[in-house]
């Protein structure tokens, strides 16, 4: 949970992003060692990172022989300068760990890499999460992360949070770390938790951070989105732990400070008077949602309407297999059941789950239920998250009963 914070603070403090994450992980392995027959200290972050301190110190000194400039470094370093206190302050407005994804985001990277690395290295994902989210190979992704560390280090980008000026042209990749770490916690795409939380408050967290710093309308857009489907968190899990449907959720049971949080924040983007961007537009959808007393009465041609927009400034397989969702509900299952065929014969998902699921629901509204049990079988399959795939099976079952 911490080790995002911890490497910041390191970073911050040997001005070596590749150093601070070494350091980190021997740290981290000392602690596997040492709390075992030790005992966990009081304070784990402070520990970590007064060992992760020291280790750069060491690392620094071996450095020296051959290096003047580590030298000078390692001649002002010892046991008794400011150890962790002086690392770690996770409230500052130039917090660590969002100074990490500004260098992790230099321009110096591709846009892949930037989110990869980002993803990698703040979000803690495994480069198997990573690859699912952008429906890239594992392979990909990984060669991705290994050649992003080698660009920093041979450009010598310092760790720091970019001046203003700067901040403008890295801004849209930052966004979609922190959409992909809050979409990675909201839905998750590998495990046995449908929700995994501790991933979507840092992702709101960061973008809380973010409206400080870089007050745009997008800024305020994405962190509208973040709230409103945040709101919706507590319901989308029953007594048990299992997932349950928009259509099933006991909407009392949704977060109204978050939903009204959303809505402020929304209006703050739309204030602008520029028009939405992406973030926006999907955070207008998701607002759709917060004020419908339920699924019948929601504003369903609106939201085709904002997915058409959508489409128009940042087209995707995804959106389009959402708007499908918004025009059956709106025009019927048959108008929507053409939208995903015409997706399916373009093969722009390739192995996603979504694209069957979706179909299989349009397929059992229309009464074609073989062909529906087939398709949730299929995204059952393909479905590497335990619970939702736990989910599309029962529906599956579900169709085979008379």
């Amino acid at each position: 949970m911490e080790s995002a914070r911890i490497v910041g603070a390191l970073a911050r403090y040997t001005r070596d992003f590749a150093l601070a994450e070494d350091v980190a992980q021997e740290a981290l392995a000392e602690a596997l060692v040492g709390w075992e027959t030790g005992g966990v200290p009081n304070d784990p972050t402070a520990w970590l990172l007064a060992v992760g301190r020291r280790r750069a110190i060491d690392a620094f000194r071996r450095r020296a022989a051959g290096d003047e400039r580590y030298a000078l470094l390692a001649r002002g370093l010892d046991e008794t300068t400011p150890g962790a206190d002086a690392l770690f302050d996770p409230d500052a407005i130039d917090d660590d760990v969002l100074a990490l994804m500004f260098t992790a985001c230099h321009p110096v990277l591709s846009r892949e890499a930037r989110i990869a690395l980002t993803l990698r290295v703040v979000g803690g994902l495994t480069t198997d999460e990573i690859a699912k989210a952008f429906l890239v190979p594992v392979a990909t992704v990984q060669a991705r992360i290994t050649r992003a560390k080698k660009t920093l280090a041979a450009a010598q980008i310092p760790f720091a949070l970019p001046e203003r000026q700067q901040r403008a042209e890295r801004l849209g990749s930052v966004l979609s770390v922190v959409y992909v770490i809050f979409t990675e916690g909201s839905s998750a795409s590998g495990g046995d938790a449908w929700i995994r939380t501790d991933l979507a408050e840092e992702g709101l967290r960061l973008a809380r951070v973010l409206t400080r710093l870089a007050p745009e309308p997008e800024v305020w857009g994405l962190l509208a989105l973040m709230e409103l489907t945040a709101a919706r968190f507590p319901a989308r899990l029953d007594a048990h732990g299992h997932p349950v449907l928009l259509a099933d959720q006991d909407r009392r049971r949704w977060d109204r400070s978050a939903i009204r949080r959303g809505r402020a924040a929304l209006a703050r983007s739309a204030a602008a008077g520029r028009g939405l961007g992406p973030y926006g537009l999907q955070a207008s959808i998701a607002e759709c949602h917060a004020v419908a007393v339920s699924v019948d009465e929601t504003d369903w041609g609106r939201i085709v309407v904002l997915y058409e927009a959508l489409g128009q400034v940042a087209p995707s397989p995804v959106v389009e297999l959402n708007r499908a969702v918004a025009v059956a509900m709106a025009s019927g299952p048959a108008s929507g059941l053409e939208i995903v065929d015409d997706l399916a014969s373009r093969d722009e998902l390739g192995r996603s789950h979504l694209l069957p699921a979706v179909r299989a629901e349009l397929l059992a509204r229309l009464g074609r239920r073989d062909d529906a049990r087939v398709e949730y079988e299929r995204a059952a399959q393909l479905c590497d998250n335990a619970a939702e795939r736990a989910v599309l099976a029962g529906k599956a079952a579900a169709l085979q009963q008379p």
